[in-house]
């Protein structure tokens, strides 16, 4: 019974406190932070996910674990109640100027989690707050870096740097910062207007760039194709040289073994019976042939004394050929040779 009363008593009285006292954590900006603060009924049900800060007369005494805890009543009071979630806060958006002097309006997402309940909560008066305007401070100091262009190209870079300074400096708070996103990035109208021309003859350049090497490229296949055409022309005409060469060698050399085996046959015709007879013929059959090509082939003429004494030129050229004949044994060759000339002589 008396524990009964004291109960009752303790509850009105807390319910009293939590009515006079300022809730610092209860305000709109901080409802993501702490739900409701939770009045000490002795017996309470801590949520999942959720860790809930306990002072004892006024001073930190412990954090509540998800599940069933007890409280003394009066003595404690649950002061604080933070969320162990990942938290997404909006960064307003700011202006800042880059290092070539144009100004933006930078907007970004911020996430972040609470690792340590106790300094989250002694740390720093209102976290939501700091971290937004750290965010904030940290990204105008980095676009302060950078030119404007390269904080078009280099935007993944620009966050990991704000997630790096904003946790050097909420590691007392309790906070990690996790990821940190720039959502839109404005420019001037007429800074626009001059990333728009740009824009538009670096597309002239490349089309310049790309006609050239292209022009490039055809003046080069031309050139390979001529080249190729002259070094076939040059293959072809070698080889066609070498085969004429190689036809008028075999020429040459097949006249040479007609004329070979045309003095072979006469030599042995001239061996056998009746020899004289047949030279005596063909010098005669000669000497006939070479008046009948005078002044036909040129117009100086030089004739013998006895022109009409054919039998006397046969017996000239047969006495040569005997003469010959004794000296050895190539004598019919050197009668067939010297009756050849004096045909020869004849005609001219």
């Amino acid at each position: 019974m008396m524990l009964r009363t004291l109960c009752r008593t303790g509850g009105a009285l807390l319910q009293q406190t939590q009515r006079a006292a300022p809730r610092l954590w209860v305000t709109p900006a901080q409802q993501r932070w702490a739900s409701s603060l939770p009045m000490n009924t002795v017996v309470l049900f801590v949520p999942q996910q959720e860790a809930w800060v306990v002072e004892r007369m006024g001073r930190f005494h412990r954090i509540l674990e998800p599940g069933l805890n007890f409280l003394i009543p009066i003595l404690d009071r649950v002061r604080y109640v933070q969320s162990l979630k990942e938290i997404v806060i909006d960064v307003p958006e700011q202006s800042a100027v880059s290092l070539d002097n144009v100004t933006l309006q930078i907007d970004g997402v911020l996430y972040l989690r609470i690792l340590d309940p106790f300094k989250a909560s002694y740390g720093v008066e209102e976290p939501e707050y700091a971290v937004t305007q750290l965010a904030q401070t940290t990204m105008r100091s980095e676009l302060g870096k950078l030119t404007l262009d390269k904080v078009f190209r280099e935007r993944e870079s620009l966050n990991s740097n704000i997630v790096h300074s904003i946790n050097q400096a909420s590691d007392e708070w309790g906070i990690r910062c996790l990821r940190y996103e720039i959502k839109d990035i404005h420019v001037p109208p007429r800074v626009k207007e001059s990333m728009q021309m740009q824009v538009e003859a670096e597309r002239k350049k490349r089309a310049t760039v790309l006609d050239s090497e292209g022009m490039r490229e055809a003046a080069i296949n031309v050139a390979e194709g001529q080249k190729r055409a002259q070094i076939l022309a040059s293959e072809g005409e070698k080889a066609e040289q070498i085969n004429k060469a190689a036809g008028e060698a075999q020429a040459v050399l097949a006249r040479a073994e007609a004329k070979a085996k045309a003095i072979c046959m006469l030599s042995e015709a001239l061996t056998q019976q009746n020899g004289d007879a047949a030279a005596s013929l063909s010098v005669a059959e000669q000497y006939v042939s070479a008046f009948s090509k005078l002044a036909k082939e040129s117009n100086t003429i030089l004739l013998p004394s006895n022109t009409g004494d054919m039998s006397g030129m046969i017996t000239q050229a047969m006495t040569i050929y005997s003469t010959m004949a004794k000296k050895g044994p190539n004598v019919p060759e050197a009668a067939q040779l010297k009756s050849e000339d004096h045909a020869n002589q004849s005609s001219q």
